[in-house]
Formats: C-alpha cells, structure tokens, sequence
C-alpha cells in the first residue's frame, strides 16, 4: 500500500473528528432532556449568554480550520499549528465530559483521532515530495 500524504491524511482524520463532534451533538437532539435544557436557555446549570456562544463558536472553528490548512500551509507552519489545534480541541472535549455512554462513545473515538493527529504531525518527515 503506498503510503498516504501526510497533508491529506491530516485533512481527513480532521474532517473525521468534525463529523464526530457535529454528529455528536446532532445526536444529542434525540433525547427530550436535552432540548428542555436547550428551551430553558440554560444547558447543565450553565447560562447560555451570546459570549458563550462566540466562545463556542471560535472553538469549533480549530478543527474546521484545520480541515484544509494542512493542504495549503508549508510544513514547517503547519506541524505547529496541527500541534496547537490538536491539544485546543481535545481541551475543548474534556472540558465537557460525557454524561452517558453515546457521549463517551463519541469522545473516545475523537481523542484516539486526535491522538493519530498529533502523531501524525509529530512523526511529519521533512523531505519528500509526498510528505513535504
């Protein structure tokens, strides 16, 4: 098997871990109590408020991001930023642990991602035509 691009493989284990975390919270709609919360505006005892949702917003947008800048920054740009938005994203994860078995089912699944990530970027050779 040839081996993959380390640019493309970047882009999709990210785009991965975004249809995890998107179908995650999709999910999440199925369950009445969650859409009490959400009506009620306030989502596990905390205020949904609009800096809440701007926060949420700029940290959804890491691994969005990082969906195709892997395929147009250089890599010596690129491994750092694929590093930093590898541990902002699994931060953001933790930071809300799961409160039932899909949930944890789900985070597990993009951690080890995550996890693939920053190997991936880690391990990123310097040379080569297919990896540079």
């Amino acid at each position: 098997m040839d081996p993959i691009d380390t640019r493309l493989k970047l882009s999709a284990l990210w785009m991965f871990v975004l249809l995890n975390m998107i179908f995650r919270d999709i999910h999440q709609f199925a369950l009445k109590s969650h859409l009490e919360m959400l009506l009620t505006g306030t989502y596990n005892g905390i205020e949904i408020t609009e800096g809440l949702m701007l926060l949420g917003g700029f940290l959804i947008e890491v691994p969005i991001a990082m969906v195709v800048l892997p395929l147009f920054l250089s890599r010596k740009i690129s491994r750092p930023a694929t590093l930093l938005a590898a541990l902002i994203t699994a931060t953001t994860l933790l930071s809300s642990l799961p409160g039932d078995m899909d949930d944890l089912f789900f985070l597990l699944i993009e951690l080890a991602a995550i996890l693939v990530i920053i190997w991936s970027a880690w391990t990123w050779p310097k040379v080569g035509r297919r990896n540079g």
